[in-house]
């Protein structure tokens, strides 16, 4: 018998070395909280990623957002988790609570960025935050796998020199309309707006918005004000989540010939993150371009 034994002995030991190298060969299952962290995720992950993205459709309001058992599910079997923070995704601390599990990672934007409650929390918007992010996700995706540390860091290379056309068309705009009065119905835009050297007004109406409480009289009064005297050059609008207030303006706006931008929370289906942001940089300069 014991000729049969090493023989069992050692096809159990090549199934545990094929189960191990399997194991080892399968994709890092990354789930995002929004889409545009997840598509970084993809470019910097590669094919030894495999990404689900919670909210990616354009179309959905991100703040009336429910999770389906789907969304538990996949966290569960997530090694990454990324979401937002800076009280955009609450949903999102109360769902990793509610599913448990050892070896996975969260990276948390606001926290990298140190935003606190309180703060615009549309931090995709600001050009720091999205290389900041592509940064720890490399370094959290080599500690895990270091096997293919070469892939990330190449791919993390050419992810931050893709980025090189959207920086320098902040550049290319700040140089022209630095200082130009604009304002928005939401904050949504407000990191890149401050790149591009913008002058905000209204904040206060674009928080009451975003907090879904109705702007004062008085700050209502003062954005009418803004457009019909043409105080500002530019409205930004954004298209995906806006009550009764914000259209309002919108279409006051219009009516008054102040060129109106539509934003949006999340990327557009089929869209790298460079693409998104450069697509919504062309439109803010042929919109300044007409005034």
């Amino acid at each position: 018998m014991k000729p049969m034994k090493c023989i069992s002995n050692a096809i159990a030991a090549a199934a545990a070395c094929l189960s191990f190298h399997a194991a080892a060969a399968s994709p890092i299952k990354i789930v995002a909280a929004e889409n545009f962290y997840g598509d970084v995720a993809r470019q910097i992950g590669g094919s030894h990623v495999e990404v689900v993205s919670i909210l990616s459709n354009p179309d959905q309001d991100p703040h009336l957002f429910e999770a389906s058992p789907s969304v538990g599910r996949s966290l569960a079997n997530a090694k990454i988790v990324v979401y937002n923070g800076a009280d955009y995704d609450p949903w999102m601390d109360k769902l990793l609570s509610a599913s448990k599990a050892a070896n996975r990672q969260t990276l948390v934007v606001g926290q990298l960025l140190q935003k606190r409650s309180g703060d615009n929390p549309h931090l995709w918007y600001d050009p720091s935050a999205i290389p900041t992010y592509a940064k720890q996700l490399a370094s959290s995706l080599k500690r895990r796998d270091p096997s293919h540390a070469a892939d990330y860091t190449k791919n993390l290379d050419t992810f931050l020199a893709a980025l090189a056309p959207v920086n320098q068309r902040i550049q290319s705009i700040k140089a022209r309309y630095a200082g130009t009065p604009v304002t928005a119905t939401e904050p949504v835009f407000g990191y890149m707006a401050q790149a591009l050297g913008l002058v905000m007004r209204n904040d206060r109406f674009q928080l009451a918005v975003m907090n879904d409480t109705e702007p004062t009289a008085s700050d209502t009064a003062a954005f009418e004000d803004d457009l019909k005297n043409h105080r500002v050059k530019l409205l930004i609008y954004n298209s995906q989540a806006s009550g009764g207030a914000a259209k309002r303006m919108r279409d006051l706006a219009i009516e008054a010939g102040v060129p109106v931008v539509g934003v949006t929370e999340t990327a557009p289906a089929g869209k790298t993150y460079q693409a998104w942001m450069l697509d919504e940089l062309d439109a803010v300069e042929k919109a300044l371009d007409k005034q």
